[in-house]
């Protein structure tokens, strides 16, 4: 099948999956680019111009020429070309198994998870109660009802959107200005209140290998600028620091693995996921699961996939061939 990256898309996160196409289309430069423009459409794209565009996280990237069509057309294109999509999408109707569920439709080859995992992940509320089945420890939901008294027994809270990326939205509730603006904020979308867990961010990634196994990655620990890791200290601060593997003690490096383990089995994820965690005095608390994690120069996964001795190439080469297997037992079903 014809390798595609499909990426871009309508969601705010749609800069950073340009980024990470870049270093998709340096690794596997025969691929052919599919960029799903911010007007809804899909071009093809050329790596003259996505490897030329040097702010990816700053700016749109320019479309090429006449559109292929939205991007219903596009996957029928894709089945009818023979094409396996290598998905480089985060957030939205790209993550949240609506995009999943057009390609199971059509018997579209795509990486990643599948429509349903991807559904539940989305949501930081559905995975937090799927994953504590599993027993992952998860942190307080809190009511926007309760958060006046949550605030008064905790101190500080934190607030952030239940469906979107975690480099968005984040309040830090420190003051009684900080619970008025989330309460605003929540008016707008749906928010997640959270007492503010004390500790170190980590995160570690889980990868589906070409035998069906599925491992856990050394974690990654981060030490993000000014002490809070949202998009400006992810993606354009100097001074955010990952160390992979972490440098906590060996019994939590292996409860990570063991809870990001539980926690993408829960979810019914594939191919490969990243769950994030704060690991505090009192133990180890999840905080999210990312189906599309970012595939950038920067990103924690591919850092992760480098301790482990697992090149990008193959890695990625893997995934499509899981995606080619996934799609040929599915027709061969049907």
């Amino acid at each position: 099948m014809r390798t595609t990256i499909l990426f871009g898309g309508p969601s705010r996160e749609r800069l950073v999956a340009v980024a990470s196409a870049q270093g998709l289309s340096r690794t596997l430069p025969d691929a052919d680019l599919w960029f799903w423009a911010p007007d809804g459409q899909v071009y093809v794209a050329s790596q003259a111009v996505l490897l030329g565009h040097d702010r990816p996280f700053e700016l749109d990237l320019p479309t090429e020429g006449a559109p292929i069509g939205g991007i219903e057309a596009a996957l029928d294109a894709a089945v009818r070309e023979e094409r396996v999509l290598l998905l480089s999408l985060h957030g939205g109707f790209a993550e949240d198994g609506g995009l999943q569920t057009l390609c199971e439709a059509r018997g579209a080859a795509f990486t990643g998870s599948g429509s349903h995992a991807s559904w539940l992940a989305f949501s930081k509320t559905r995975a937090k109660d799927v994953v504590a089945e599993a027993g992952v420890s998860v942190p307080q939901n809190i009511g926007l009802d309760e958060a006046e008294a949550a605030f008064a027994k905790y101190g500080r809270l934190i607030a952030k959107p239940s469906e979107d990326g975690s480099s968005y939205g984040l309040i830090f509730v420190d003051t009684p200005a900080d619970l008025d603006a989330a309460r605003k904020a929540a008016a707008e979308q749906a928010y997640v209140i959270e007492p503010f867990v004390q500790g170190l961010e980590a995160t570690c990634g889980v990868l589906e290998l070409a035998d069906g196994e599925v491992i856990a990655l050394p974690p990654v620990e981060i030490r993000p600028s000014a002490g809070k890791f949202d998009y400006k200290s992810k993606y354009l601060a100097k001074d955010t620091v990952e160390i992979c593997p972490a440098t906590f003690a060996p019994e939590i490096n292996a409860a990570l693995q063991d809870q990001a383990l539980k926690a993408h089995k829960a979810l019914g994820c594939r191919g490969y996921s990243r769950s994030d965690f704060i690991v505090s005095e009192h133990g180890l608390v999840y905080l999210e699961t990312n189906t599309l994690p970012g595939l950038t120069a920067s990103s924690l996964f591919p850092k992760a996939l480098k301790a482990q001795g697992i090149d990008f190439g193959d890695f990625l080469r893997g995934q499509l061939a899981l995606a080619e297997a996934r799609a040929k037992q599915t027709a061969t079903a049907a």
